[in-house]
């Protein structure tokens, strides 16, 4: 019978996906040695490939100027286009009905302009408790912006008694019982803290059965799940793209609308210039002619050179396809979290769930000693070049990605808990 090392060792091989790790760039330890980056759902890796491009865009400017914009392989005001089909295949979208632009927050706003109506009793928007803190943020500020008080018109669903998850049977319970009170759902693909991966279909439809609008933060969604936001029904999604998608820190975000929403004059909307139609932009009138689908709610020019590494990315994404990517996340998740419950299921608990159709890439871990002991392996392990993080109040996250992580460095990062633990009790 093989070892859980021979079995990691095994995997790596069979790995059809093995070669798309020489695409990126692995951070250092102190000793030299790569280091085991489980940190994907904060901030992906650098595709080597990025360096290159952003000399070249970095020369159009120079040696065109401004006539980059029109002039070149690919003109800067052709940017978004060329990114709309990839990126409509990775998220299950027509291509008119997503758009990069933004940052996530600002895209939350913009869609919440548009799709937050309080009128009478349905004043609510339904989240889940702990939600990030700046979609919190933002939701709570556009209730006060429409004159109401969050602390009656803010909705925090929490997991039931003793629990660490949100039944999806749970959200849709609550609207059949409160949705005529309820103007937007606002729901995670994945829930950031707890790795939970939700049923957006039946959220979507329970959400519009109660007459409420619904839209979807896919933060740590994009690039590590397989999407239908089309098909799901929903009104409307944001999204960042540094995570799972590698496109650098702070980079441009992304947004689906969907296509029923497209020329409806009775939709408010914050406008800007480059939200107007193409053919008309450049005739500089007074009057905006909206641009076709999502388009439309842009307000910039495309920032081109924090659009490069997204553009790239997306090619890598074509490349690896989405569904493969899935199906080696299942199983590298599957091998984490089974070595976890075999070697140090005394040290650490997993609270992502079981289930593969309920969680992604990540996996959050909470130290059965509580906070002090999770934070003290949590500093542990960054010292021995184990790249994971940290949430308040007690959980470590780690996410084995599948375009460059191995199944050997999961049975790594079990081997430094075990150690530690190990030290803990000699010295205890």
């Amino acid at each position: 019978m093989e070892s859980a090392l021979e079995q990691a060792q095994r995997l790596d091989r069979e790995d059809e996906l093995q070669a798309f790790r020489d695409e990126f760039w692995i951070p250092q330890h102190d000793d030299g040695s790569d280091q085991l980056y489980f940190c994907g759902n904060s901030l992906g890796l650098q595709p080597k490939a990025v360096e290159s491009a952003m000399v070249e865009e970095l020369a159009v400017w120079r040696e065109r100027a401004v006539g980059g914009h029109f002039a070149g392989t690919l003109p800067w005001t052709k940017h978004v286009d060329a990114m709309r089909e990839p990126l409509a295949e990775l998220t299950g979208a027509q291509p008119a009905e997503v758009v990069t632009m933004n940052t996530l927050t600002v895209n939350l706003h913009l869609m919440m302009v548009s799709f937050y109506h309080p009128q009478g009793k349905r004043r609510k928007i339904l989240i889940e408790k702990q939600a990030f803190p700046s979609d919190r943020y933002a939701v709570a500020s556009q209730i006060r912006f429409h004159g109401l008080d969050p602390d009656d018109c803010l909705v925090e669903l929490a997991p039931e008694a003793g629990g660490r998850v949100i039944g999806d049977a749970q959200i849709q319970d609550y609207l059949r019982r409160h949705g005529d009170e309820v103007a937007l759902v606002l729901w995670p693909g994945v829930q950031y803290a707890s790795g939970q991966v939700f049923d957006l279909p039946a959220i979507a439809g329970a959400a519009r059965d109660a007459g409420a609008a619904v839209g979807f933060d896919l933060a740590h969604s994009v690039g590590n799940l397989p999407l239908s936001i089309h098909d799901s029904g929903c009104d409307f999604a944001v999204w960042c793209t540094y995570k799972y998608l590698n496109a650098g820190p702070g980079a441009v975000g992304g947004c689906f609308v969907h296509e029923r929403h497209f020329g409806r004059s009775d939709l408010p909307r914050f406008e800007g210039w480059w939200g107007n139609d193409l053919q008309t932009r450049f005739a500089m009138g007074p009057k905006f002619q909206p641009a076709a689908g999502a388009s439309a709610w842009e307000l910039s020019t495309p920032i081109i050179l924090a659009m490069t590494p997204l553009r790239l990315s997306l090619d890598i994404f074509r490349a690896a396809g989405i569904e493969r990517l899935r199906r080696k996340s299942v199983m590298m998740t599957g091998y984490l979290a089974d070595l976890i419950e075999a070697e140090v299921s005394s040290t650490l608990e997993v609270i992502t769930p079981r289930d593969p159709d309920h969680r992604g890439c990540q996996l959050s871990l909470r130290a059965r000693g509580g906070r002090e002991q999770g934070r003290a392996l949590f500093e542990h392990l960054q010292t021995q070049g184990v790249v994971g993080d940290w949430r308040e109040p007690d959980v470590v996250r780690v996410a084995p990605v599948p375009l460059y992580n191995r199944f050997s460095e999961c049975y790594d990062f079990v081997r430094h808990v075990a150690d530690w633990t190990g030290a803990e009790a000699a010295a205890g």
